[in-house]
């Protein structure tokens, strides 16, 4: 190999380590349509032409074996799509088999997987039941705000078969929590859309604001503003903070641990991106799942350790791209929280990694309205000051 190879191993200090896996049993491929997927019309999937794509056995046992080895004495797999359910409970009994088959004395594995919840039935309840899988289901509020871009393949929404899911789930006592998508179908509804959510038994909440963009940077007409987004999340903190103690919504957590000092369970909230990796169905490796593309590909599990994964100059590349500070990072009384939001959406509108976080306005607004109540709330806790410093989140 030559040197300066973006697949050449960086011999020098430590590699971060990959703290868990995103794995695409099915690729891309989904048994919805939904509107605004992220994954539809991507020229620059790799496998977007390729005919059916799913994981094989072989291909998750190397997987499960080698990560485990490498992972010692915690590993987090987690499931994702496209609709990861596609690729058959049988396919996921395997994956607890080769778990307890390679897993060590001493070692936690832990198991999530986020789905639409349209195949969720008794039989896949039992096993995320019977082996501690968090659940995450996909889900954009009542019946009328999700199915206005929830379809399913023949156009027909997709509320009714969903809330069958998530029955199930309860039934089945199966712990999950749901992924919601702000859009233009509920970015101005945020009591309509917690209290929906509170409604049905939901304690644990994500939402996920949606921005994507035309060739030329236009958004598209389902992506929410920055101002949208900000005004949204901050009616959710007003209705959350008086229940805070028994319900939880992933954004205010995060930036509740980067307060305390934490390393956020959000990599947005990271100072570099090198965290996990996305291995898709064939086991090929990437360092993020917005980033699926040839230019970033690090690797295959079939033939490479995770040690020379995580040591790829590819890797450090990727990760290098969040240090692109924008002058405004550099003097924002938040850098220390934000480190410059997340390249997808920084890279989005016109593909310039160095550029402001598309949704910075909605960051300072949030940050701006919880950041007080949450430092006094960790000094009530931890008896201690939470100072706002570039030290305040733990380095890997």
């Amino acid at each position: 190999m030559t040197a300066g190879s973006p697949l050449q191993i960086v011999t020098d200090g430590q590699a971060p380590r990959i703290s868990s896996l995103l794995i695409k049993p099915a690729s891309a491929v989904c048994n919805l349509d939904c509107q605004y997927c992220f994954y539809l019309d991507r020229d620059a999937d790799p496998y977007k032409d390729l005919p059916a794509r799913v994981m094989t056995e072989e291909t998750l046992q190397r997987l499960v074996d080698t990560y485990l080895f490498y992972s010692y004495p915690a590993a987090t797999f987690a499931f994702q799509g496209g609709e990861p359910t596609l690729a058959g409970l049988k396919f996921f009994e395997k994956l607890v088999e080769f778990q307890k088959r390679y897993g060590r004395d001493g070692q936690s594995v832990s198991n999530a997987l986020q789905t639409n919840g349209v195949l969720l039935d008794k039989d896949w309840c039992q096993l995320f039941r019977d082996y501690s899988f968090l659940i995450g289901i996909s889900i954009d509020g009542p019946e009328e705000v999700n199915d206005l871009y929830r379809f399913n393949k023949a156009g027909h929404g997709t509320w009714k078969k969903v809330m069958q899911g998530i029955e199930v789930m309860q039934r089945e006592k199966v712990d999950f929590n749901v992924l919601c998508v702000l859009s233009q179908s509920n970015v101005h509804k945020p009591k309509e859309t917690y209290r929906f959510f509170r409604s049905i038994g939901v304690e644990y909440m994500q939402f996920i604001p949606l921005a994507e963009f035309a060739a030329d940077g236009t958004p598209l007409p389902f992506t929410i503003s920055p101002e949208e987004y900000g005004r949204f999340m901050c009616e959710v903190f007003d209705l959350w903070w008086p229940e805070r103690r028994k319900v939880r919504v992933r954004f205010f957590d995060n930036l509740a641990e980067a307060v305390a000092g934490q390393k956020p369970g959000s990599c947005t909230m990271h100072e570099t991106c090198d965290s996990y990796v996305v291995v898709e169905y064939n086991g090929d490796v990437y360092p993020c799942d917005f980033f699926v593309e040839k230019e970033w590909k690090l690797g295959n599990v079939g033939i490479d350790s995770f040690p020379e994964l995580a040591r790829r100059q590819r890797r450090y590349s990727f990760a290098a791209k969040k240090t692109l500070a924008h002058p405004e990072c550099q003097v924002c009384e938040y850098q220390s929280i934000c480190h410059g939001g997340c390249p997808k959406t920084r890279h989005g509108p016109l593909k310039q990694f160095g550029d402001l976080d598309y949704f910075c306005t909605a960051y300072k607004m949030m940050f701006a309205k919880a950041v007080g109540p949450l430092r006094k709330e960790v000094e009530k806790l931890f008896g201690k000051s939470a100072e706002l410093t570039p030290h305040s989140i733990s380095p890997y």
